[in-house]
């Protein structure tokens, strides 16, 4: 392929060309701002254990301590500080950007480009997939966790000398200074725990991490900070048991120090999460592990009123902006959605489709968080897309399969639907069935990156082809309509168990989102039927037998637009809002309460020092959030183009009748659709067919289904890149499964 220029997805292009200069400019700018004060955060934070750090931490403190704040505002400020100046140039570099990310024309290489993020260097393991990026920072971690240790060792040993102690307590006193070192490096774990679990974080979207691939951070560090909290705490329980104190100073609260019996509160709340966070534990007993890791809240307080306001310090940055999101989610998840449609098809798998604001932007890659109030008020599911922003504007739908206790009672809830529409008289409005639901989300990808690949391919593993649909969607649509969209070449690869997994084909019809779509797109779909070795007689046509959509009668609403990866400039004014109203709540407290009448308890300011993040988020971060959700609501009154909205019932779909007269869109449909049975996918063997096919380009793999299937894929993506020729594909392994 000779160098071209190709648009992947624009806007209407600038009126002034100085302005998109300055625009350019600023953005530049302030990327070069945000990586010198991570660069410098993340080197302190290294350097930190050992004397280096050290001494730069006591130069700090004597600089910046006499202040208003004291030493606690300085150790929040050199800790937290940084990331939540990120964070504020993070909103406004994605306000500048625009509300879609946008790629400008660019020249596709003529030959493929090598990349970290999409080359799968582990694929067994503990870890599942890991690209090279992915190994680079656990090595990095790694190395930090072994220089932090000896640092630390280091350190203790000189420490003992200034100690005047007997031979025979000297090592109870240096398992005691190892368990408090064991402490502060969890601490500084727990400096990047919550990052990841803030669903539409700004900071996530920065770097176009979605919450979904950011929730396996979040599950290695917390593995990582259990594991050194557990160090910390049996340290200090084997010195306190030699020494025949035990039960007397694990009850002991201090006023002036640290205090014991909170510390042990929280590690005990730590460790039960941790335990009920295992692998066998979170697959086998969900609602265990969902439920235990609410302890999350008592883990944080009872951790500040251990460690006091000075130490709690170091991890309040991380901590504020997951409250940030948390009260976001919560206000969003208040309003019980309309449920336009649902359907069940004959593989048991249901559709729901949910009301939402025109205003509300999300891409095809996106999913949301479910709640239905008929089956439970806590339980809270995440479902991948199966739509695309581009099927119509007031609407979301999602392809859940039963597979638990809560799917089979959405579909029971569903079949009594069926009935109640079949004796629809015989019903009084109130014993009519209802599924209410309650809606957190879309979260998702900052951009649609599976626009920014020519060539394809799909892998998905029985329900995992939901959000696939979505991006055939969204490539149809967009070559219909003459919009800017890259992919040429899409090959979609989908194994299921049985053939009446097929009946999902009917979610999508593809010759009526773009007629004549074989002019304008290479698809191809290969099915694999693995424990059927021969087709039914009905298979032919089961893909059109689904039972009628039937409409839920509820009184909901569109969903909330308040949602993190929503609105950019609403989601940086709650941001900037909640952390002024944080300072400015700090500054008051010290003022008129703390320096005013002499507080000193340690505990008692670090519960203080908590507060004031919740209240500054509930009463300043609030404030925003309401004139956010009234501006939602008078925008999603009325169109873009100024006419008022339709009802959800007479959704604006595409209406392609009069273009398909006179195609046969039977022989289009088997054209490019081959089911094979009694056989799975031999992924060596596909990636080698197109090795001839496609040449020597850039191809993107997109993989959304089980961890094993994941696996197999990225093995071959891995030994195909290592011993690939020149002239064969370089293939980049991206992953869109959800596993909580």
């Amino acid at each position: 392929m000779d160098d071209h220029e190709s648009p992947l997805l624009s806007k209407e292009p600038s009126s002034s060309s100085s302005s998109s200069v300055v625009a350019s400019s600023f953005k530049w700018i302030l990327k070069v701002l945000m990586s010198v004060i991570f660069v410098a955060w993340i080197v302190f934070l290294f350097v930190y254990p050992g004397k280096l750090g050290d001494g730069i931490l006591t130069n700090w403190r004597a600089v910046s301590s006499n202040t208003l704040f004291g030493t606690t505002g300085s150790m929040f400020l050199i800790f937290s500080g940084p990331i939540l100046v990120i964070s504020v140039l993070a909103s406004l570099y994605l306000i500048i950007s625009g509300e879609e990310k946008v790629f400008a024309k660019k020249k596709i290489s003529k030959f493929p480009r090598f990349r970290l993020w999409t080359f799968p260097v582990l694929v067994d393991g503990p870890f599942g997939v890991v690209s090279a990026a992915e190994f680079l920072v656990i090595m990095i971690f790694s190395v930090f966790f072994l220089w932090a240790i000896y640092a630390y060792t280091m350190r203790d040993l000189d420490l003992l000398d200034l100690f005047h102690v007997l031979p025979e307590d000297r090592s109870m006193l240096l398992l005691e200074i190892t368990g408090l070192r064991f402490g502060m490096i969890g601490l500084l774990c727990m400096v990047f725990l919550f990052l990841p679990i803030s669903r539409g974080s700004i900071l996530l979207r920065l770097v176009d991490i979605p919450f979904e691939h950011a929730t396996k951070y979040h599950v290695w560090l917390g593995h990582i900070t259990m594991a050194f909290f557990s160090f910390h705490g049996l340290c200090y329980v084997v010195a306190w048991t030699v020494q025949g104190r035990l039960l007397e100073l694990l009850f002991e609260w201090k006023a002036i120090g640290i205090a014991v019996l909170p510390g042990v509160i929280s590690l005990v709340a730590g460790l039960l999460m941790w335990v009920t966070s295992l692998q066998y534990v979170r697959k086998h007993y969900f609602e265990l592990f969902f439920y235990t890791h609410q302890l999350y809240i008592v883990f944080v307080v009872f951790l500040a009123l251990h460690v006091g306001d000075y130490l709690f310090s170091i991890v309040a940055g991380g901590i504020f902006l997951f409250i940030l999101d948390r009260f976001l989610r919560f206000c969003q998840s208040r309003r019980t959605v309309d449920v336009i449609s649902a359907k069940s098809f004959p593989c048991g798998t249901l559709e729901l489709v949910l009301s939402k604001p025109p205003n509300m932007r999300y891409n095809a890659l996106s999913f949301v968080f479910l709640q239905v109030r008929e089956l439970s008020w806590l339980q809270w599911h995440p479902f991948s897309v199966s739509s695309s922003p581009l099927d119509g504007k007031h609407h979301v739908a999602v392809l859940i399969k039963v597979l638990g206790g809560w799917t089979a009672k959405l579909r029971d809830q569903l079949s009594k639907l069926y009935e109640a529409e079949n004796q629809d008289q015989l019903l009084s409005p109130l014993s009519y069935p209802k599924i209410t639901t309650c809606v957190e989300g879309p979260y998702g990808h900052e951009s649609p990156y599976h626009l920014a690949y020519e060539n394809l391919v799909l892998v998905a593993g029985g329900i995992g082809i939901s959000p696939f649909f979505a991006i055939l969607s969204d490539i149809l649509q967009r070559k219909r309509d003459g919009k800017a969209c890259l992919p040429k070449k899409v090959l979609v690869i989908w194994a299921i168990k049985n053939s009446d997994e097929l009946s999902l084909l009917s979610s999508i019809d593809i010759p009526s989102l773009c007629p004549s779509f074989s002019q304008k797109i290479n698809l191809e779909i290969n099915i694999y039927v693995t424990r059927q070795s021969e087709p039914l007689l009905e298979d032919g046509m089961v893909h059109k037998m689904v039972n009628p959509s039937v409409k839920p009668r509820s009184n909901g609403c569109p969903m909330s637009v308040l949602v993190g990866t929503g609105d950019n400039i609403w989601a940086g004014l709650y941001l900037v809002s909640s952390t002024i109203g944080f300072v400015l709540m700090i500054t008051l407290l010290d003022i008129f309460y703390i320096n005013k009448f002499n507080i000193t308890a340690w505990w008692y300011k670090g519960l203080l020092f908590v507060v004031c993040m919740v209240a500054s988020v509930l009463i300043f971060g609030g404030l925003v959030v309401v004139f956010w959700n009234l501006w939602g609501e008078k925008a999603g009154d009325v169109e873009p183009n100024g006419h008022d909205k339709v009802t959800t019932n007479g959704e604006e779909l595409h209406n392609p009748s009069a273009e398909l007269k006179g195609l046969n869109t039977e022989d289009d449909i088997q054209s490019f659709i081959t089911t094979r049975y009694g056989t799975r996918p031999d992924f060596k063997e596909i990636f080698e067919s197109l090795n001839e096919k496609w040449g020597s380009v850039d191809v993107g793999v997109i993989v959304c289904g089980p961890a094993s299937l994941q696996s197999t894929v990225a093995k071959e993506i891995r030994s195909h890149s290592i011993w690939r020729s020149t002239n064969h594909p370089l293939f980049h392994f991206n992953s869109h499964s959800f596993d909580l």
